[in-house]
Formats: structure tokens, C-alpha cells, sequence
């Protein structure tokens, strides 16, 4: 296998926020949705991009899931499709579109998902753009993940081989210093291939702000991403780029399956189709979905739009042909497809030894004890394997309840929790070394909560309190759970998945019973991404933050509630009536 790169690794290039690093670049997807058509003309230059997107740290095989009924993902499969899908291609680069760290399952998320950038690392990653979850730790420890060194607070894992940061290099082309101007990181990066120049433009989606703690971005803006690309547009023509992909960590969703793209929706189409025409391919990523699009440019051309799922069960193939005349891809000659990463291939020896390395060290406490579960505590799904944020889940509820409990000193009457914070089920059989079925350890209790929220209890008035169920009408319903005593209808008329101001009503509020009244006051636990108004629930920010009393860190509260109250039961999922 022959397979170009530039230099690879972002040590040899100058990593300076605003610059154009001609490095290394990117991958995207796939083999062919839609029949090229034409063939390639002597000169021209053929490179392959593999891509995916929303790793979030899933190493291990048993974490990521399935693609229908396919069990899919983990990093010794995904490497080996990897490696078997460069095979035969001159010019191969591998990308991503974001969320490669963050809400990751314990054995990453526990190291601060050194893990996971050393597996990114190994499957031979060249650059991603960033996503929201890259600074749910704030920008400093991006600059940390990206750039090396030992965690500021838990030091060095392995003293003697200090955290040697990303090989890869991120970029975030549409964050940007409130007082200078400037990126945190490179906004874009160009690679040459036999002559012919592919730029590449990493950002995430402008939303990012309402979705991670704020307190590591103060200081930092999100902005718009038709804008901002449009922008380094004509900067990248003035340095003979013609060919020009976008890593974008925002997206949609369809109806068909993960290679089709049926009643494509979501925040993507109106980015596709906003995108200047110099901009051949978009990759996209963020709602951990999977589709093979073709979306009009304003020029009304065809333009490759994929996604690839989450937690490396998907790559994208793109295979683009640059014309050497013009130095711009060929669009009647893309081909793009999705392909199963399947478990039914060798495993990675070299993924293998990073998985065991840390598993060496997780495993002590990992394996302990916190409680017991009388049955699955789990989200709810949708049809294709995806969680499906918008419906009331035993595990939601389950979660507030814990909350609820763990705040009571603090008079809480009420706990709210967001269903993006779930990450993975609470399961009722036995796994690794568990003797019983029941029992849920340290490990499992973090891969559901893996953030490390700080839970407050605010006072809240009955109308604040219904102002925050209206806004679980996002762009995409999200359906907060609701810890026992709390009940209430909805009516919710959507159109497909989206969702507005008007299409939902929130009638019959009661606590224990009782109506609840517009004017009283409640105490109310919610975690400090609520509390700050991430995910939208921006009524949360009415209240003033003296006000907040603390209460400690919502895995402890996790963990104490199920040593304490358990075995715990699946609570139900009959707190919120759905009557339309």
C-alpha cells in the first residue's frame, strides 16, 4: 500500500492560531451513493478520505453498540478498517468532525481522555475539527490535550512518559478571543498531493456555548459557520487552494438507514446549502447520526454532505478526483460511502496494548462496588441504535431521583436532569468481573455520568419552572427527567423532528399532588451545566448565583444513592403524560 502524507505530526508545524500550516490533512467519507459521472483524466489526482466523527473515547469494543444489528465500533476493529480501506490508495488522509474527547466511558474519561488521543493517535488520525465536547474541560485543557503535559490537578499517569499530546492536529476555525481576534488553535489546514493543494476548514457549531460549562470559555465566541467559512474562502484561493473541504461538528438527521439519506434535516441543510460553491465536500458530525448526502450549493451544484454515527461504529469513504488543469475536485466524480466498522475483522495488536496499558490502571478502582439494580435502569432508543433524547427514560429519572435525594439538607422539593448528560445504561446482567448479576461498579456508575457536574440547589418560581419545561423545545426535543413527585402533561406537535416555540404545551404541574403555583417558590437541584444555562434551559439564569447552594458532585451523589437506597428499581417512565 502506497499512502501519502505530508508531514504528519503537528511538532513539525508552527501551531499558531491564524496561520495556514501546509501539513497534514484529513478524512473523510466514502465510496459512491450516486454513480460518478465521469473517469479520470490523464493528470488527475485521486485521494481518498476516510472520516468519522463523535469518537468520544470508546476504545473498548464493549462500549460503542450497533449499527442495526450489526455490533459495531471499538479502536482494534476500527483500525483495521482503517487500514484495510487505505489499502491500494496513493493519496489517503483520515479526518473527523469533532467531540473526539468528552463524555467518554471510564476507561478514557477517568484519564482525562489520554487515552483516547493516544488511540487517535495510533489509527493514524491527521486532523479533526473541533467539537462542543473538546472544551467541556475549558480551552486551556484543549491547548493541554493538543500541545501535552501532565493535568494540572492529577498530575502524570505514567511519571516516567509524560502525556505527549495529539499527533493529529485540531482546528477551530470559528472560535475566537474576545480581545484578540485569534483561534485558539489553526482555523484550517492545507496538504499538497502530486501538486495538487486540499484546504481544509475545521469548526464547531456555533451553539458550542450553550452546550459546555462556561466557565472554561469566558472569554472565547462561537460564530456562525456559513460565515466563517465563507470568509477563508478567498484566503485560501490566494494561496492556490481550489479544493476545499469542511470538517464541521454540527449536523442532522434521516429516515433511512446509516448509507442512505431520506428526509434529511436538521441545522446541516441550512449550512449546505449557505456554503460558498468553492467548498467541495462537507463533513459533519454532532447528532450522532449517520447519512450519505448530496445537498445543492448556492450555485445549485451537488455537493457530498456525510456523517459517519458516533464512537467509531462508521467511516465515511469520500474519493475525490482534483483536476490537475484546474486544481479544484471534480464533482461529477465524488463517490462516497458508509461502511459498518464490524467486529468480524483481526483486532489491532497496537490498539490492543494502548487498551491494556490503561486498563491496567483503571481497573483497581474501576471494578469496585458502588451498589446494586434490580433490572436494566437505561435510556430510551430510537430505530437506528441512536439514544433518543427526547423521550422520557427510566435512567433520567432514575438520575434525578439520585439527585433529589442527595440535595434534601438543601430543602430540594424538585431535580431536573439533562439527557445529554447520560451517556451510557445502567445494565442488570453480569460483565467483566462481576460475580452477580445486580451489581453496579465505579466504572459503570461513571460511564453514565462521566462529567464530573457539580450539582446546586436554586430557588425557582412555579413559572420559572414551567418557562424551563417549555424549553426542552429545542431544534430537537430534550426531554429532561424528572425526579418522583413531579408530574405533568405535554402536547407536543412537531414537524418531523424539529421543534419550536409553538409546538409544545405543558399543562397539569403538580408536585406530590398538588398543583404547582406560578407564584411560589420551589427548590430546585439541577447540575452546573443546567444551572448555567447549557442545552438552552436558559431560564436557569434568571436566578441569581448567590442564591445556588452546592451540593457536591453529581457521580457522588450517583454513588451514594445506590450504596444507600438500593437495589435500586427502573422508576417508570409515567411522570410526564404525553397527550399528543
Amino acid at each position: 500500500m502506497s499512502r501519502q502524507r505530508g508531514p504528519r505530526t503537528r511538532r513539525t508545524v508552527a501551531a499558531t492560531a491564524g496561520l495556514t500550516l501546509a501539513s497534514v490533512a484529513l478524512v473523510a467519507g466514502g465510496a459512491a451513493a450516486a454513480p460518478a459521472n465521469d473517469k479520470p483524466r490523464p493528470g488527475d489526482v485521486e485521494i481518498q478520505l476516510l472520516a468519522f466523527n463523535d469518537y468520544h473515547g470508546h476504545l473498548e469494543a464493549s462500549t460503542p453498540g450497533t449499527i442495526g444489528t450489526t455490533q459495531a465500533g471499538g479502536a482494534e476493529y476500527l483500525a483495521t478498517h482503517l487500514e484495510r480501506l487505505r489499502q491500494g490508495h496513493r493519496n489517503s488522509v483520515t479526518v473527523a468532525a469533532g467531540d473526539l474527547i468528552g463524555g467518554s466511558p471510564f476507561l478514557s474519561g477517568l484519564f482525562h481522555d489520554e487515552p483516547s488521543v493516544e488511540s487517535l493517535n495510533a489509527l493514524g488520525l491527521d486532523v479533526s475539527g473541533v467539537g462542543n465536547h473538546e472544551f467541556d474541560e475549558g480551552v486551556t485543557e484543549l491547548l493541554r490535550m493538543q500541545n501535552g503535559g501532565c493535568h494540572p490537578v492529577d498530575g502524570c499517569y505514567f511519571p516516567g512518559a509524560p502525556y505527549a499530546g495529539a499527533d493529529f492536529q485540531w482546528l477551530a476555525a470559528n472560535v475566537r478571543n474576545e480581545q484578540t481576534g485569534k483561534t485558539p488553535l489553526p482555523p484550517y489546514w492545507v496538504q499538497k498531493f502530486q501538486g495538487a493543494n486540499v484546504g481544509f476548514i475545521g469548526m464547531t457549531l456555533e451553539g458550542t456555548d450553550a452546550l459546555v460549562a462556561q466557565s472554561g470559555i469566558q472569554g472565547w465566541k462561537f460564530r456562525d459557520e456559513v460565515e466563517t467559512a465563507n470568509a477563508l474562502v478567498p484566503e485560501l484561493k490566494k494561496q492556490g487552494v481550489e479544493a476545499i473541504v469542511v470538517l464541521l461538528h454540527e449536523g442532522g438527521a434521516q429516515t433511512g438507514s446509516y448509507d442512505q439519506c431520506d428526509g434529511i434535516s436538521g441545522p446541516v441543510v441550512d449550512i449546505a446549502k449557505n456554503l460558498d460553491p468553492a467548498i467541495d465536500v462537507l463533513l459533519t458530525g454532532h447528532t450522532h447520526q449517520a447519512y450519505n448526502c448530496t445537498i445543492p450549493d448556492p450555485a445549485g451544484v451537488p455537493r457530498r454532505v456525510t456523517s459517519a454515527a458516533s464512537f467509531g461504529r462508521i467511516v465515511s469513504e469520500i474519493n475525490l478526483t482534483i483536476s490537475r488543469t484546474t486544481g479544484d475536485v471534480r464533482r461529477d466524480s465524488v463517490t462516497a460511502v458508509n461502511h459498518v466498522v464490524s467486529q468480524d475483522v483481526p483486532r489491532s495488536a497496537a490498539q490492543t496494548r494502548i487498551i491494556d496499558k490503561w486498563k491496567g490502571l483503571a481497573d483497581t478502582v474501576g471494578n469496585s462496588e458502588v451498589g446494586r439494580i434490580t433490572a436494566d435502569i437505561k435510556r430510551r432508543y430510537e430505530a437506528g441504535g441512536s439514544d433518543d433524547r427526547g423521550a422520557e427514560s427510566d435512567l433520567g429519572n432514575m438520575i434525578a431521583d439520585s439527585q433529589l435525594w442527595a440535595t434534601q439538607a438543601n430543602g430540594a422539593q424538585i431535580a431536573l436532569m439533562n439527557p445529554g448528560g447520560l451517556r451510557a445504561d445502567l445494565l442488570y446482567a453480569r460483565s467483566g468481573a462481576e460475580t452477580t448479576d445486580g451489581v453496579v461498579t465505579y466504572a459503570e456508575a461513571f460511564n453514565v455520568q462521566p462529567f464530573g457536574n457539580l450539582l446546586s440547589t436554586v430557588p425557582m418560581t412555579g413559572d420559572q419552572l414551567h418557562r424551563v419545561l417549555l424549553q426542552q423545545c429545542q431544534p430537537r426535543y430534550l426531554h429532561l427527567g424528572v425526579s418522583a413527585g413531579l408530574t405533568y402533561d405535554v402536547t407536543r406537535q412537531l414537524n418531523g423532528r424539529v421543534c419550536t416555540p409553538n409546538s409544545i404545551e405543558v399543562t397539569n404541574m403538580r408536585l406530590n399532588g398538588v398543583p404547582i403555583d406560578p407564584a411560589a417558590t420551589y427548590m430546585v437541584t439541577v447540575n452546573n451545566f443546567l444551572v448555567d444555562g447549557g442545552d438552552g434551559f436558559t431560564v436557569f439564569r434568571e436566578v441569581d448565583p448567590a442564591l445556588r447552594v452546592g451540593a457536591g458532585i453529581d457521580l457522588d451523589a450517583l454513588n451514594a444513592y445506590l450504596r444507600t437506597r438500593g437495589p435500586i428499581a427502573p422508576p417508570g417512565t409515567d411522570r410526564v403524560n404525553e397527550l399528543g
